[in-house]
Parts: C-alpha cells; structure tokens; sequence
C-alpha cells in the first residue's frame, strides 16, 4: 500500500497592501494655531513616519497564500481559483469543512467524516484543537489496490490508525517544518526532508503546503502515509 502517484501541481493567491498617511494643522496669519485639517486628498508626513507599516504588515500575515509551498500551488490556483475550495475559501472555515469543500480531498474527507466506515468519525475532534495535516489528495487513495483499499476501510482500528497518522498536534509553517521529525497523533513519527517547493513527507510530494484552514494548516501529499508499524506488519 506504499505506491506514489503524482498529481498535476496545484497556487497562490497575491495580496493588496493599503498606505495611510497622517495629517497635521497648520498656523494661520494672526499666528494662532489653525486647526483646520487638510483638504481632501491632501497629507502630511508625521515625524514618526506615520501608522501604515504596521498595518501593511498585517495585512501580508492575514494572507491565506503567504506561505504556501510546493511546485503544484500555482496549477492549483488555476483548477480552484475562488471559492470555498480555493486557498483563500478554505481559510475560512474549520479544518473539516474545509477539506469537504476542496475537489482534490473527496476521499479523504469521506474516510474522516464517517462516510466510509461509520466507527471512523474524526470530524470534531480534527475541528476542535489545532493541527497540522498531510492530506493525501483523491488520486494518492487510488493508487492503492482496491482489495487493500477495501480491507483497510472495512478495518475501523486500522483505518483511524492511518487517519490519525497523517495529523500531527499544532499549526507547523513550511519554513518551521523543514528538515524536521514530528510525531503524530497515531503516535509514530513522520519525516520531512527539504525545503520550500522541494518539501517532501516520508519521501512523499507536498504538492502543495502551508494551506490555511481556520484551525489547521495543511499539506497536500501524493501518497497515502502508512505507519512504520503497520508496514512492518504487511
């Protein structure tokens, strides 16, 4: 149950920064101090340089696309460009929902919401805490055998154990995620090798990585994950 497969590449999204400038009074003939705020369209320049940097860099951290990585983020971008499927849409909502509403996710969004095996139900518990998730897209489940695809469904020990094998606690940026040993929620570790566009999970692709959801961020792989444990056992 360890095959790959690749999956067309997947992107980003750009952000709009806004300038605010200060205003000052000025002084009127007789020497009193004019009050009067400038025309519109009209600024001035404060000694402390104004209240715009600061919020111009809030702006570029509420990006949803700000960190996004992997070489498939841009072909992304153009299968789901808006929406609540898209990089941005998905930033709004917890992490299951989320997942439902990206076309690349249906398998996986079944196998954690109960659809495929009714004992297997992570719903609340992958939307009430924070996570980060490697999230085999559609065509990473049909690379399996469809016996060995079928008997792990059927199996609802085996099934959470490979679930919860791909979640690991807390919110990991790609720069923070690099070259990097994370334990999951299973237990067993996972390994990330390299950097940026070149980020791979247990020798698997992020196609594309650093995808906000309300309460997770997550990462495209194109292999389903299988614990060290279980793939000693088969």
């Amino acid at each position: 149950m360890n095959t790959r497969t690749m999956l067309p590449k997947l992107g980003a999204l750009a952000a709009t920064v806004a300038l605010m400038s200060a205003c000052s009074g000025g002084m009127s003939d007789d020497g009193e101090t004019d009050d009067q705020q400038p025309a519109a369209g009209e600024s001035q320049a404060s000694d402390g340089g104004g209240m715009g940097s600061d919020e111009d860099m809030d702006d570029m951290d509420m990006d949803p696309a700000a960190n996004l990585v992997g070489a498939g983020c841009a072909d992304y971008a153009s299968m789901v460009p808006d929406g609540d499927g898209s990089v941005e849409g998905m930033s709004q909502d917890p992490l299951s929902v989320a997942a439902s509403n990206n076309p690349l996710l249906t398998t996986l969004t079944s196998a954690v919401s109960g659809e495929l095996n009714p004992d297997v139900n992570l719903v609340d518990t992958l939307d009430g805490d924070e996570f980060t998730v490697f999230a085999p897209v559609d065509d990473a489940f049909g690379a399996i055998p469809e016996d060995d695809l079928n008997a792990l469904v059927m199996d609802a020990d085996s099934l959470s154990t490979v679930l919860t094998y791909h979640v690991v606690p807390g919110q990991i940026t790609p720069d923070e995620i690099a070259d990097s040993t994370q334990t999951t929620v299973q237990g067993e570790d996972v390994e990330i090798t390299g950097s940026g566009d070149d980020l791979m999970v247990n020798g698997s692709t992020v196609i594309c990585g650093g995808v906000q959801t309300q309460n997770a961020t997550v990462y495209l792989v194109d292999t389903v994950l299988m614990p060290p444990s279980m793939a000693d056992a088969s």
